[in-house]
C-alpha cells in the first residue's frame, strides 16, 4: 500500500467531512514481544503499517489539513526494538507532507479544540466493565474541557467509502482467496483420520506462510465431528475420528484483506450417505442464495430468503416439521461484508452495489449426529450481477472426493 492508493482514499475522506470537523486516526500500539498487527482505518487511509502513530486531519473554512505524527527516534531502544519510522519514510509511503512528533500532539490538538465541532476517531468499543481504548484515554480531555464537541467512531463517517473495494482491493483480496484455496487443497490431500485438528491447522498456516502471508484474516476454525456443530469453534485440538466430517472455516489475510472461505469435507474418501444428503441440502441453498447477489439486491432479503430454503431443506431432512424451528440448526444469517475487517464495514441491512464483496454461507448444524456442514464463498457484486471470487475451490461432492483419493493413494 502507498501514497497512489492512499490519497484518492484521503480526498474522499475530504469531501465527507464538515466545516469544523476532524478525523483522528490511532495506529496500534506496539506489543512487547508480540507480531504487530495494524489498526485497519488507520492503514486505510495512511499506507503506514506502524505502531504508535497518529493521523489527524480537519477543515476549516474549506480548507483541509492533515498531518502524521510519529515517535521521536531513540538510539538507547534500537538495539532491542529497531530503527524507529523517520519523517521522510513516513511523507514518502503515505504522502502526507506534515509530519510532526507524537509528543507535541496534544499540544497541537489543544489548539484546534476551540474551532472543532465533532471529532471521528477509531475509538473501537469497550464494556464499561473494561479499561478504556488509547483512543478513548488520549482523547478523554478533549470530551471533559471541551463537551459541546462531539465525539463519533470513524466507521460511521468512512463506511460509505470502505464497503466499495478499488480493482487493487479486489486483487488483494483475490490473492488472499486463492493462497487460502491452496492451502484447503493442502489438507485434502493428507488429511487421515487419527490427526489432531491442530495438524490441519499447522498445514494451512504453513502454505500461507511460504505465500508470503503473514498472519490469519481471524482465528481458524478445524472442527471435526460434533465440533462443527458449535459455530465459532476454535480450540482446533481434538483428535480426528474415523468417519468424521471436518469444517474449515478459515482465510489468509494478503495486505490486511483478509478471505473467509468455509469447506467440509469426509476425512475418509467419501461422504457418508447422511453427510452427503445434509451436504447436498446446504449446497442447493447456497447456489440459489448466490444468484440472488446483485446491484439493488437486499442483504436483508437475501437473508431471509436464504432462510427460507434452509428451513424448507430442514423439513425434507426429517430435522423439524415447522419452518419456525429453523433456529435448532441454522443460527446465524447468510454472510457478510468482506474486506480489511473480516466482517467488514458495511452492515447487514445493507443495499448491494458493484463494488461490494461479501459472504454467502448457508450452514445446517446437528450435535446429536456429531455434524456439522458450512459452505462459505466470497462473492464480488458486478455491475450485471455477482463474480464468485472463489470460484476455484471446489465445493461439489464428487470434486472434493476425487481430491480426498490422494491421501490415500
Amino acid at each position: 500500500m502507498n501514497a497512489q492508493i492512499t490519497m484518492p482514499r484521503r480526498e474522499k475522506l475530504e469531501q465527507l467531512l464538515g466545516n469544523g470537523e476532524a478525523v483522528i486516526l490511532f495506529a496500534k500500539p506496539e506489543a512487547n514481544l508480540e507480531k504487530f498487527s495494524q489498526d485497519n482505518n488507520f492503514l486505510y487511509f495512511t499506507g503506514l503499517n506502524h505502531p504508535e502513530l497518529i493521523y489527524c486531519a480537519y477543515k476549516l473554512n474549506d480548507k483541509f489539513s492533515e498531518t502524521i505524527f510519529i515517535e521521536r527516534s531513540n538510539p538507547e531502544r534500537e538495539v532491542w526494538d529497531g530503527k524507529k519510522l523517520n519523517a521522510d519514510e513516513a511523507s514518502e509511503i503515505s504522502g502526507i507532507k506534515n509530519i510532526a512528533y507524537k509528543d507535541e500532539f496534544l499540544r497541537s490538538i489543544s489548539a484546534l479544540c476551540p474551532m472543532l465541532t465533532k471529532i471521528w476517531a477509531n475509538l473501537g468499543a469497550v464494556a464499561l466493565d473494561k479499561p478504556l481504548s488509547m483512543a478513548m484515554f488520549t482523547l478523554d480531555p478533549i470530551r471533559s474541557r471541551y463537551p459541546r464537541i462531539v465525539m463519533e467512531q470513524i466507521n460511521d463517517l468512512v463506511t460509505p467509502l470502505r464497503k466499495v473495494k478499488s480493482d487493487w482491493e479486489i486483487m488483494q483480496l483475490q490473492k488472499a482467496i486463492d493462497i487460502t484455496g491452496k492451502a484447503i487443497f493442502d489438507v485434502w490431500e493428507s488429511a487421515q483420520a487419527g490427526m489432531m485438528e491442530y495438524e490441519l491447522e499447522a498445514m494451512i498456516y504453513y502454505r500461507m506462510q511460504r505465500s508470503g502471508v503473514k498472519k490469519w484474516g481471524f482465528a481458524p476454525i478445524i472442527a471435526a465431528g460434533i465440533n462443527a456443530a458449535t459455530l465459532h469453534y476454535g480450540k482446533n485440538e481434538c483428535q480426528i475420528g474415523s468417519g468424521e466430517a471436518v469444517l474449515l472455516d478459515i482465510g489468509a489475510s494478503y495486505n490486511n484483506y483478509s478471505a473467509d472461505i468455509s469447506r467440509t469435507f469426509p476425512i475418509g474418501e467419501k461422504f457418508s450417505p447422511r453427510q452427503a444428503e445434509i451436504y447436498s441440502a446446504v449446497l442447493e441453498v447456497q447456489k440459489k442464495s448466490i444468484e440472488m447477489v446483485k446491484p439493488g439486491a437486499s442483504l436483508t432479503e437475501i437473508n431471509t430468503d436464504s432462510r427460507a430454503l434452509i428451513a424448507e431443506a430442514l423439513i425434507k431432512l426429517g430435522l423439524i416439521d415447522n419452518p419456525d424451528d429453523v433456529s435448532k440448526y441454522y443460527m446465524h444469517s447468510i454472510g457478510h461484508f468482506l474486506g480489511m475487517d473480516t466482517h467488514d464495514l458495511g452492515g447487514r441491512a445493507a443495499i448491494l452495489e458493484p463494488g461490494n464483496v461479501i459472504t454467502i454461507e448457508p450452514g445446517i448444524y446437528i450435535p446429536e449426529e456429531k455434524l456439522g456442514v458450512r459452505i462459505e464463498d466470497d462473492i464480488l457484486v458486478t455491475e450485471s450481477g455477482f463474480c464468485v471470487l472463489s470460484q476455484n475451490i471446489p465445493k461439489e461432492i464428487s470434486d472434493i472426493e476425487e481430491i480426498r483419493k490422494l491421501a490415500f493413494e
